[in-house]
This record gives C-alpha cells, sequence and structure tokens, in this order.
C-alpha cells in the first residue's frame, strides 16, 4: 500500500473548518482509559462520559474519524461516516483488515514506508496520506494516524489512530502544482515546463549523440482578431489553436504556449529537413482554415522557424536563440511559411533591426516619397487613375524595396503614420490632376481596424480639397479576417463619405464569396499571380480570371488585372473582358511632375509596350561551392540547381559516371553523379533529393553530425559559425587531384 508523505499547506486548503488538534483522539483515549480504571460498579464517571460524548460529537460533525484494531490487525472499531463512503455499514468492516480501507498496492517509493509494513513493526506514524477504497469513480484522500496500544502485561492488544478527509487540500496541491507546469487557457505545457523539458532532453541526447529539433510558432494576425472580436474571443481561438496543434503534432513530439500567440514544439530524434517542412507546412494548413468564434468566421495564420541540435545549438538557449532567428526571417519574409535557421539569419535580423530604427525617422528626414502607377481603361488604353505606392529611399542605402520596409513598418507599429501621410499626400497630389482621373492609396488591416480611419479619410480630403468620388481606398481580403460588427460598420463609415472602395489582391489570401454579398465594394483587383502563366496551354488561371469577372459584373462592379508585363497576357485580359489594366506593358510607378506633365496635353493614352510572351522564371543561381573528390577539395561555381541535380563548372573534361560529393556549406553534402560532362560543364545528379527551405530556396534533408566530426578531434562545445569549413578546410589537398580546374567561371 503506497504511502505519500508530501505535506500540504493547510492555509491553501478549500475545507475552512476547525482542524482537529495533533493527538486528540490519542489523550482523549488516554484520558478515558485512566478515568475507566476508576470505573466503580455504579458504571463510567462522570468525566469518561463526557470525553465519550465529545469524541461522539466531533465524528458526527465529519471533521474526522476514528479506528482501532485488535492485534492482528482486524477493525474493532471504525467511525460510521467512513464506511458511508465506503458505501458499506460499520458493522461490515468490523473483523476486516484495515488496510482494506485503503487502495491496494505493495509498492512504494524510495524513502517510503508501506502501511503494512509500519503495522508489522507495531510503527506510530503520523498523517499518512493513503487513497481510499471507494467502489465509485469519487476519488478520496485521508490523512491517518495510529499508535500501537499495550495491555497491563506490555502485550501488543492492537492500534487507535484518527484520520480526516484531505482529498480537497490534495486537489488544489495538484491545481497548484498544475498551473506550475501547464497553461490554464490550453491545457499546454507553459514556458517553465517546455524549458524543463528541453533541458532534460538536450543533456541527455547529447550524452547519447542524438538529434532533437524545436519549431517555434507565432500565429500571424492573431492581434487583429483579438483587438476586433475581444480578449475572450482570443482565448477561445487559442483553445482552438492547441487543438489543432496537438492533432497535427500527434505523438511526434511535445507542445507547449510559452506566451500569448506563440508556441513552442519539441519534436526529439527529429533531424531530416524534409519531414520537418512537411511538418510545418501541415501546420501551417491546419491553422490557416477558417475558425467560428462565438458564431463568427475567422482566419489567422502562422510563421514557423525551425532549429535542429546540435547543427544549431547545443544548448538551451542556444537552439531556442536559434529557432526565435528562423522565425523572425519566417515572418519577415511574408509571414505563413517556415523557415530553418541558417549562419547568415544573425546578420540579417540586426540589419532589418537598423532599417526599423531608420524608418523610424525617415518620414522626418524626407527619404519617403509616392510614385503612381497608370491604371488603364482596356479597350482604348486611357489612363482613368493611379495607385499611389510607397519608396524609400534611404540616405545611405539607396531604393529600399517595399517588399522589405512594409512588413517592418506592419510590426514596428510605424504602418499608421506612414499610412496617415500616404492618404494624406496622395490626395494633395491627385487634386491638380484632371477631374475624371482617380487616386486609389491602399489601407492596410490594421489602419482598418482603427476606429479613427474614417475621421483620417474625411481630414485629408477636406484639407486638399479632393471630391470623394475621386479616392479608392484599396482594402485587401485580410480585413475579413474576423467577421465582426465592426468590420460592417467601418465599411459603412467610409462609403457614407462617398469614397470608393476596392478588394485588393482577390483570391490570394482569405477569399469567401460571403463577403462579397456584403462588403460595399466597387472594384475587384485580380491579383497578378493569377495573371502569370494565364496564357500556358495547361493553365487553369484564365477560367479563374473568367469567373471572377462574371462575378465582379453580376455585382456591378468593375475589375483591375494588376501585374501585366507582356503582350499576350494583356491580349488575353482583354479578351476575359477585364475592364482595367495595371502593370508594366503601360507603364512603371512614375512621379507626381511627371503625372503633370503627360496630362498638360490632355487625356493621357499609353500604347502597351513590353515582351511578346511573358518567360518562365529560371531557377538559376551563381554560387560557389566546394567539390570533394577522393581526398581533394575543388572550387567550383553551381550554375542551375533543383531537387535532383545541378550543373556546375570549373572542372575539366569530367568523366561519366563520376561520382564525388557536393559541399553546401554547414554541414550540407550531396552525394552527387556525373550524368552529362561537356568540357568544364557537368550536369550532376544527386543521390537524395534535395528539400525546400520554406524561403524559396533548396537545402539537403540531414547534414553532418557534429558529433561525428568532433570524433575527427574538434570538441562540439567549441563548435563555432565556421566549424564546417575548419574540417572542410583539412581534407582539401590530402591526395593528387584527379581533376584539372579552371576559373573561366570567375569572369562570368
Amino acid at each position: 500500500m503506497k504511502i505519500d508523505n508530501s505535506q500540504f499547506d493547510a492555509e491553501k486548503a478549500t475545507d475552512v473548518s476547525v482542524e482537529m488538534p495533533k493527538n486528540f483522539f490519542e489523550r482523549m483515549s488516554n484520558r478515558i482509559a485512566r478515568q475507566s480504571s476508576k470505573t466503580d460498579a455504579a458504571g463510567p464517571s462522570i468525566e469518561t462520559k463526557e470525553a465519550l460524548r465529545l469524541l461522539q460529537n466531533y465524528e458526527e460533525t465529519r471533521q474526522g474519524w476514528f479506528w482501532s484494531t485488535d492485534k492482528d490487525g482486524n477493525l474493532t472499531y471504525v467511525t460510521e461516516s467512513v464506511a458511508q463512503i465506503l458505501d458499506k455499514k460499520s458493522i461490515e468492516l468490523i473483523g476486516t483488515p484495515f488496510t482494506q480501507l485503503f487502495v491496494d498496492t505493495q509498492q512504494s517509493d524510495e524513502n517510503q514506508r508501506t502501511l503494512p509494513f509500519l503495522l508489522t513493526k507495531r510503527s506510530k506514524f503520523l498523517e499518512l496520506q493513503l487513497q481510499a477504497a471507494t467502489s465509485n469513480d469519487d476519488v478520496r484522500w485521508w490523512e491517518v494516524s495510529g499508535s500501537p496500544q499495550f495491555d497491563h502485561f506490555g502485550e501488543f492488544s492492537g492500534y487507535r489512530g484518527s484520520g480526516k478527509d484531505i482529498t480537497s487540500q490534495r486537489q488544489s496541491a495538484q491545481d497548484t502544482a498544475q498551473l506550475a507546469m501547464f497553461d490554464s487557457l490550453t491545457g499546454l505545457a507553459n514556458r517553465a515546463q517546455m524549458s524543463k523539458k528541453l533541458d532534460a532532453t538536450l543533456s541527455t541526447f547529447q550524452q547519447q549523440k542524438r538529434t532533437c529539433s524545436m519549431m517555434l510558432l507565432d500565429l500571424d494576425h492573431f492581434k487583429t482578431v483579438n483587438d476586433t472580436m475581444g480578449h475572450p474571443a482570443g482565448d477561445m481561438l487559442l483553445k482552438q489553436v492547441a487543438k489543432r496543434l496537438l492533432k497535427a503534432v500527434d505523438d511526434a513530439g511535445e507542445v507547449g504556449r510559452i506566451g500569448g500567440d506563440e508556441f513552442q514544439i519539441l519534436l526529439p530524434d527529429w533531424e531530416d529537413r524534409g519531414k520537418l517542412g512537411e511538418l510545418a507546412n501541415t501546420i501551417i494548413s491546419s491553422l490557416s482554415q477558417p475558425y467560428t468564434v462565438e458564431g463568427s468566421r475567422c482566419i489567422i495564420g502562422a510563421s514557423i522557424g525551425i532549429a535542429i541540435s546540435p547543427f544549431d545549438g547545443l544548448s538551451s538557449d542556444d537552439l531556442i536563440r536559434s529557432s526565435d532567428l528562423a522565425l523572425y526571417a519566417a515572418k519577415g519574409s511574408g509571414r505563413g511559411r517556415f523557415q530553418f535557421f541558417a549562419r547568415d539569419l544573425q546578420q540579417a535580423a540586426e540589419d532589418r533591426k537598423i532599417l526599423e530604427d531608420d524608418l523610424r525617422d525617415a518620414l522626418s528626414r524626407e527619404e519617403i516619397s509616392l510614385h503612381y502607377q497608370p491604371v488603364v481603361n482596356a479597350k482604348n488604353n486611357t489612363v482613368t487613375g493611379f495607385e499611389a505606392l510607397m519608396r524609400w529611399n534611404h540616405r545611405e542605402r539607396g531604393p529600399v524595396s517595399p517588399a522589405i520596409f512594409i512588413p517592418i513598418a506592419e510590426d514596428a507599429n510605424l504602418i499608421g503614420p506612414l499610412g496617415e501621410w500616404a492618404l494624406q499626400r496622395a490626395c494633395a497630389d491627385a487634386v491638380k490632376w484632371p477631374g475624371n482621373v482617380r487616386i486609389a492609396v491602399n489601407v492596410s488591416p490594421i489602419q482598418f481596424a482603427d476606429a479613427r480611419l474614417p475621421e483620417v479619410v474625411k481630414k485629408a480630403l477636406k484639407s486638399t480639397g479632393l471630391a470623394p468620388a475621386r479616392l479608392e481606398l484599396e482594402i485587401t481580403e485580410s480585413v475579413f479576417l474576423a467577421e465582426t460588427d465592426e468590420t460592417d460598420d467601418m465599411f459603412k463609415a467610409l462609403k457614407d463619405i462617398g469614397v470608393r472602395l476596392a478588394l485588393d489582391d482577390f483570391g490570394t489570401g482569405y477569399s469567401s464569396l460571403s463577403y462579397l454579398q456584403t462588403a460595399p465594394f466597387d472594384k475587384i483587383k485580380i491579383d497578378q499571380s493569377f495573371v502569370r502563366g494565364a496564357t500556358e496551354p495547361d493553365s487553369r488561371n484564365g477560367a479563374i480570371i473568367a469567373a471572377i469577372v462574371a462575378l465582379a459584373n453580376a455585382l456591378d462592379m468593375e475589375t483591375t488585372a494588376e501585374g501585366i508585363e507582356a503582350l499576350d497576357e494583356l491580349e488575353w485580359i482583354r479578351e476575359l473582358s477585364v475592364s482595367h489594366v495595371q502593370g508594366y506593358v503601360y507603364s512603371m510607378p512614375v512621379k507626381d511632375e511627371d503625372v503633370h506633365k503627360r496630362f498638360e496635353t490632355g487625356d493621357w493614352i499609353i500604347m502597351p509596350e513590353g515582351p511578346a510572351k511573358q518567360r518562365s522564371d529560371r531557377n538559376s543561381m551563381f554560387r560557389k561551392v566546394k567539390l570533394i573528390h577522393e581526398n581533394s577539395c575543388y572550387d567550383v561555381m553551381i550554375r542551375n540547381l533543383s531537387k535532383t541535380g545541378a550543373l556546375i563548372e570549373g572542372l575539366v573534361d569530367v568523366p561519366v559516371g563520376t561520382k564525388f560529393v557536393l559541399d553546401f556549406g554547414d554541414g550540407q553534402i550531396a552525394v552527387s553523379t556525373v550524368r552529362r560532362s561537356m568540357g568544364q560543364q557537368q550536369g550532376i545528379e544527386f543521390e537524395q533529393r534535395l528539400v525546400d527551405d520554406g524561403n524559396g530556396g533548396l537545402c539537403t534533408r540531414t547534414r553532418i553530425s557534429p558529433y561525428l566530426i568532433a570524433a575527427a578531434g574538434m570538441e562540439v562545445p567549441n563548435m563555432s559559425a565556421d566549424f564546417y569549413a575548419k574540417k572542410r578546410d583539412d581534407w582539401q589537398h590530402k591526395s593528387i587531384p584527379s581533376f584539372y580546374t579552371t576559373d573561366s567561371w570567375k569572369a562570368g
């Protein structure tokens, strides 16, 4: 019978009734015994009767109970309330072993004694915690004390003792322990528990030369949903996220919530980056599906950073830091994706922080400007409006791509001030243009969620004198992350001003035909991802565009196709009856002064120019890598790279069938075979396919274990950023080279 000797703080117990004084029963029984020895023929004395009455009253309060046994350990007395809890009568318990009152187990932990052992040794015991042997699922715990009894001759006669119910105290202690290890909202392991688990895992795995992966996950757009729908709804959403995470990860690892909308996934013995990427994509896909919260539909996303021990860190701090840098890169490159840790991410994070600091002062330094890209009538090539596009000309770096600084502005809470400035400036410029020309300004989801937006729009229109009908606000589908009354109210407030509304990047993220029924859009903008490749024979993009146009026509909306660059795309768009076109086939974004000049002679008509056909993106690269063959190391250049092979340059007349190792650095190697050889170029096939790195690139599934390289002379704890490079250089010139090299690629 297992005895739990753990102690509980009485002040934290939920039972606030009066506690029985320690040794109360022992003192009272001794007192009764002394009085009984003096009892004459007249019966028990008044004092004895009073003592018995006190004991009886105490039993009736159910604050505690009493028991006694004979020398064989069988019950001779037990309080009636104990029998009731066990679904018996006290008379049924008399004569049964005292140990049968409790859950029977003969196991005991270190430094603990079983109850049968103590009874056999006739030892006194105090406040032993035992589980009651109830007949149903009602779990009860009792705290039991007992003292051996001896007769006048010193012979052992049995036990007397007391007990009390400590179920509530024990549950309170368990709840406290639960709170210390698990997140109270989701039930997942909390930061402290995950840290403890990670420390223990890494410590053990380093001794056993095993690997372990860490995923750090952050929810995309959760703050928007939380702010618009309220914190209770946000909590409900987090609970659903936790359930989806547990289902996706299953028994592959442990999932924890480490705070806010950030989660951690520990994956012991995972190092295959192909499988890690597949799991990451599964998680991202699962978490990006719509949720129903308080009867409303909402959508969020997820970004994931992945680090693998021992490659990316040996200690918990190192591995968490690496996964955090990878997560930072994933969010910075567009969200809704995963990223493996790489050595250059630290520098990239530092550069991004510098850009963020510089962006805070960019407006005051007048480094931010607006350029305007024409929106053209597809039928007659007449410019009908412009889209305002923000540009940043950094004082030292020069032009910084909007794809870089706009996400930084959103993360740094700078998009609001930048958006207000852009709206004011665009209206001020547009009021000088012909009265039939519109100006379109992008409104970020953060701005849309700001209740001040209608007043900001009114202020810009009033201060510049621009007619409301000439202003078009472009709103992305992400404003529908949470379907709330506030969203509908915002649309109504903007339409009441008289401005036009355009649905931007339709079909790229959170498309739902339901919101087109209620949201008062005047235009649908077809994203360039549908335009690109629409003219290819097997493409279904044309059918999608035709469906969007038909939908827009049915809802009395205009359509604009974005990103048109080639003449064949333009012709295709016209055949599909898209009303407006925007893209390089007509014009790149231009400055305000150029717009004025073009309108000086009347309407601005642009004749399309560009390539006849859009060329598919090439998977080309120019990257120097190491090639290892028979203990010799060569420098070669990769010209083209795919998952199955590459075109390399730098060696002369390598025979077909030659096998070697291509070293991409950072422990990434690919065993390769030459399939084609053309002078100083070789087409090679990888023995194992490369996998996506989550950021548009490729990487090897596995890497050389630092533990294996450490066996060659370097201790793993001393591993540095150039750890692999040092070991790789040790291989160079170990034997006479088999191939001639050429430096002709350096001139290319």
